[in-house]
């Protein structure tokens, strides 16, 4: 049976992030801020002057885009990047003042629109939601390991 394309569970999977990710944008737009710069901003609030490689993780962003980001959120006085004095080839990243204060004003407002979005889902479903969403996303990545592995 050929389900198609709308029918799909990875095609409905990624639509809705997609979704998810637009609905988030519009509300960042008035700060000057996307999801993936505030993704970036977030981690660096909750872990301060790590690596940027260790941030890439932290973000699941690879290092070119960990870099332009890093570019566009420095440009904006959000973070700052200082030399590794224990590794000269790095930077350590840090969260400034002002990117602290937006971070502060954006957590929020992320938490409202996802509540809006989970509006009509109980407790128990959005629970249920999350764990599964988790365990998806690990299953994915030991596949993931499993195929880098074998090459």
């Amino acid at each position: 049976m050929i389900l198609g394309l709308d029918n799909s569970f990875g095609f409905i999977l990624n639509h809705a992030g997609r979704r998810l990710t637009q609905l988030l944008n519009s509300h960042f737009q008035p700060y000057d801020m996307t999801t993936e710069q505030w993704a970036v901003l977030n981690r660096l609030a909750d872990e301060d002057g790590i690596t940027q490689k260790l941030l890439a993780v932290r973000a699941e962003k690879d290092q070119t885009n960990i870099t332009r980001i890093l570019d566009q959120l420095e440009r904006k006085g959000f973070v700052e990047r200082r030399a590794n004095e224990t590794d000269r080839r790095s930077f350590l990243t840090f969260i400034t003042k002002q990117g602290k204060a937006l971070n502060d004003v954006l957590t929020p407002i992320e938490q409202k629109v996802i509540d809006s979005v989970l509006n009509g889902f109980t407790e128990e479903q959005t629970s249920i939601l999350r764990g599964m969403l988790i365990q998806l996303t690990n299953q994915a990545n030991a596949c993931i390991k499993e195929v880098e592995d074998s090459q």
